[in-house]
């Protein structure tokens, strides 16, 4: 059996580049001289330009710097990867492919190609639909959000297993939050040798917390007017 993944109502792919832009903390550059991994190191404009501030010494900065353009081929690679743990813990991969020019002692990432890896392929983002794109209002609180949901309420994690089709739960193992957004939730089905995605859409987006604390609210109430699932019947069993 492999993976299944449902996007119902999520992001759109340039939404999702701009969102994994804003919740990252390091990326990979590549240019002709090597790769280095920066840490910290990288903010982003209102239209998607990437502002590196790299060490003194690093020969990428040497490299921007000393081009004959003052435009080195550059490729900035992302990884989201899930605060929760997980199976296959990254969810997508972002390139972006560009030139770099010196600007105040950083160095200014200007991308011309874009391209998004996710479980389900790799979609190219147009580059005016990714400069035009804002990042999902819960990309920067998502990790703290998930970590909460399963460290301190699994209960509710279990529960809305009951809004998940049975056949997903099948040989169902452990269920953990996957990721959120202003559209829904995500969970990952676990089972014995391999899992799933599962995505449970909220009733309308949510731009800030306390919309998606209703939403949630409302996803929950769901849950417990419907039946049990196999998940919970699988695990009362095996407690035996």
């Amino acid at each position: 059996m492999g993976d299944r993944h449902d996007w119902t109502a999520a992001p759109a792919a340039a939404q999702r580049a701009r969102s994994v832009l804003a919740a990252a903390s390091s990326c990979a550059v590549t240019m002709e001289t090597g790769r280095e991994e920066a840490v910290g190191a990288h903010t982003v404009t209102a239209d998607g330009r990437v502002l590196l501030r790299l060490p003194e010494d690093t020969a990428l900065l040497t490299a921007a710097i000393c081009a004959p353009r003052g435009e080195p081929s550059t490729v900035l690679e992302f990884a989201d990867v899930a605060p929760v743990p997980v199976r296959s813990r990254i969810r997508a991969r972002l390139w972006l492919a560009g030139s770099c020019v010196p600007a105040d002692g950083q160095l200014e990432f200007r991308p011309t190609r874009i391209a998004l890896r996710r479980a389900n392929g790799v979609v190219v983002v147009d580059p005016d639909e990714y400069a035009a794109a804002e990042p999902d209002p819960l990309a920067t609180a998502e990790a703290g959000l998930l970590t909460h949901l399963a460290e301190a309420h699994p209960d509710a994690v279990e529960r809305l297993t009951r809004l998940v089709e049975p056949d997903s739960l099948h040989g169902a193992v452990r269920v953990r939050p996957l990721a959120v957004d202003r559209h829904g939730l995500t969970l990952r089905i676990e089972r014995a040798r391999d899992h799933g995605d599962v995505r449970l859409a909220f009733h309308r987006p949510a731009d800030d917390l306390a919309q998606l604390t209703e939403r949630m609210h409302v996803l929950l109430t769901q849950a417990s007017r419907a039946c049990p699932r196999a998940l919970q019947r699988q695990r009362t069993h095996g407690d035996r």
